[in-house]
Order: C-alpha cells, then structure tokens, then sequence
C-alpha cells in the first residue's frame, strides 16, 4: 500500500501543478487580449473547474486583482467620457445660439434671393 500512495501522491501533485499552469496561463492569456478577467472566463479558457480556482488562494488573489484593474480602467473611461449635466447644457446651449444664427442667416439669404429673382424678372 505505501508505494501506491506514493504514486496517487505524485498523480495528484502533477494534477494540481497542471491545472495551476492552467489557470495562470489562462489569466496571462485574458490580460493581454484585454478580454474580461473574472472566474468564469478563466474556468472556460483554462478547463480548471472554478471550485479549483476559488481554494487556491494565488489563483484567486490574482483573478480578483485583475478584476479589479478591469473595473478601474473602466471606470476611468467612464469619468473621461461621460459628461455631466452641466457641461451638456453648455454644450446644446452653444448648439442653440449656432442654430439661431444659421436660421436667421439662412433668412437673410432667402430675402437676398427673392430680391435678385424680382430683378431678374423685371429684366425681362
């Protein structure tokens, strides 16, 4: 029995490592295809189960910062690109005035143009 345990010992220490390179490069393999990092993704990229993945504490510090460096990217898009409420309204206020010129200039334009049709009518 003692050698049998052995190689169960062994068989089990390979699994492990297997599924521990796995996952790693599983993470490695999510970052720099800046695809979302999270438990699921790895579990599908890697085939490690996510209960694996969940006991082994390396693993999961690294999926959690990653995730974590996901989420502050995005939220720093979100700050960079979302406007607030006041700077819309300085926005379609500006967009405001330029439509109100344009309108009264296009006015003027169709007034121009009345004028040179009656000039050229009276030519005529």
């Amino acid at each position: 029995m003692d050698g049998s345990s052995k190689y169960l010992e062994k068989s089990w220490k390979r699994r492990t490592d297997e599924s521990r390179r796995k996952a790693l490069e599983a993470i490695e393999s999510l970052k720099k295809k800046h695809e979302p990092v999270n438990f699921s993704t790895v579990q599908k990229k890697s085939g490690v189960s996510k209960h694996y993945l969940y006991e082994h504490d390396e693993i999961r510090k690294m999926i959690e910062a990653a995730r974590s460096e996901d989420e502050e990217r995005a939220s720093a898009w979100h700050k960079k690109y979302d406007r607030t409420s006041k700077s819309k309204d300085v926005l379609i206020s500006a967009k405001d005035k330029r439509i109100a010129r344009l309108e009264e200039e296009n006015r003027e334009l169709k007034k121009e143009l009345e004028t040179l049709r009656r000039l050229i009518y009276e030519k005529k």
